[in-house]
């Protein structure tokens, strides 16, 4: 398979990623599973390896390097930890990027310099009433001067407790739907901003997922991101994104857990010789190999298209939704071939499939992936 916009260069960078991940990652990530965080040594080691700064652009203190990377990136540490893959994920697809695409030359210098150095960030859109009816939501910001005063409920917010700002919507404009929607940033200790409570999950426990409170809190206008009720653009774009780095998590998820079995198989012996032998075996390494290298093709095609400004809203979404499908798909199978052992915590295989089983729902189920899909497809007047 071809580099798909990486170059040579990020390449290089890319096996320095891949050492760090197996060698100083993936020994933790059982611990961090348990413990349920993601050590601040590791967020401080990725600091120090500059993996914040990678896609952040060179005018604002990061490396400029492409979006291609970033997702190989995410790849690669999501082999080890999806937990911790999360953590980077979050700064820069769902955080630095809806500002690097719409933001305002002011926002851009106080915040991306800031992501660039290790800050985290997150993106908190979902609210108890609005899930995949991202235009459904409550939560208000009603002009007052030269602020906005912020009030509703964010809930399932990736690095919630990690994050030193967020970006969140608003409506703006209540007959609007979602032509009156405002997307702004705030930081965490914004008077006002709140963590309610810290949501336990079945899987990616390391990631700080957690319900936001905004209580009155104000917001000046200098931290809207785009224009005022243009914010469901920022959003949709945004997601675009994410979905591809939510395809690469599922993706390096699936690929671990296929490479763990593989690995057991070859020296698990039953009436007299290793397990990889029998024929039913080997059916099921086949498959979950064909889908893991159908699953990668898409997510690298759209990294690329990103990168080139084409429009992704089809590609990201298959992408998510065949990669994710996979992950599921993949860590179940993997699970089964480690057989009763497989169901225990003596080994890592329960905890793939639990890890994979986010990827099918966050950042927009695959049900609405389907959607935009066929939605996209029909518009077409010629599809091949």
């Amino acid at each position: 398979m071809g580099n798909f916009g990486v170059t040579q260069d990020e390449d290089l960078v890319l096996s320095f990623v891949r050492k760090f991940a197996e060698e100083e990652l993936k020994p933790l990530a059982r611990e961090i599973d348990e413990k349920m965080q993601v050590p601040q040594r590791i967020i401080d080691r990725m600091k120090d390896l500059g993996l914040f700064a990678t896609y952040i652009p060179k005018e604002y203190g990061g490396y400029g390097m492409s979006f291609p990377f970033l997702v190989r990136t995410i790849e690669e540490i999501s082999k080890a930890c999806p937990s911790t893959a999360l953590v980077l994920d979050g700064a820069l697809t769902l955080f630095a990027e809806p500002l690097i695409m719409f933001g305002s030359e002011d926002l851009k210098k106080r915040y991306l310099p800031r992501v660039a150095s290790g800050s985290v960030g997150g993106l908190a859109i979902t609210e108890p009433g609005a899930g995949s009816d991202a235009a459904g939501i409550s939560t208000t910001a009603v002009k007052k001067g030269d602020n906005y005063v912020v009030n509703g409920d964010k809930i399932f917010i990736s690095n919630g407790r990690i994050s030193d700002f967020f970006v969140f919507d608003a409506v703006t404009d209540p007959g609007k739907r979602h032509k009156g929607i405002t997307a702004f940033v705030a930081d965490k200790d914004t008077p006002g901003l709140k963590i309610s409570r810290d949501i336990h999950k079945l899987g990616i426990r390391g990631s700080s997922t957690v319900e936001l409170a905004f209580e009155d809190m104000e917001i000046p206008a200098e931290n809207v991101v785009g224009k005022e009720n243009e914010g469901f653009k920022v959003i949709m774009e945004t997601l675009d994104a994410g979905r591809i780095g939510i395809a690469a998590q599922a993706l390096g998820i699936a690929e671990n857990a296929l490479a763990e079995a593989i690995d057991y198989v070859k020296q698990r012996k039953q009436f007299g010789t290793e397990i990889a032998n029998f024929e039913g075996v080997q059916f099921m390494i086949a498959e979950m190999a064909t889908e893991i290298e159908a699953a990668r093709y898409l997510t690298y095609v759209a990294a690329e298209k990103w990168q080139n400004k084409e429009n992704t809203i089809e590609i990201s979404a298959m992408a998510k939704m065949k990669a994710s499908d996979v992950a599921m798909r993949v860590t179940t199978d993997a699970l089964q071939l480690f057989g009763g052992y497989g169901y225990t915590t003596d080994l890592d295989a329960e905890r793939h499939m639990r890890d994979a089983k986010i990827t099918q729902i966050y950042e927009g189920t695959n049900q609405i992936q389907r959607i935009v899909i066929a939605k996209e497809i029909l518009k077409k007047t010629r599809y091949y």
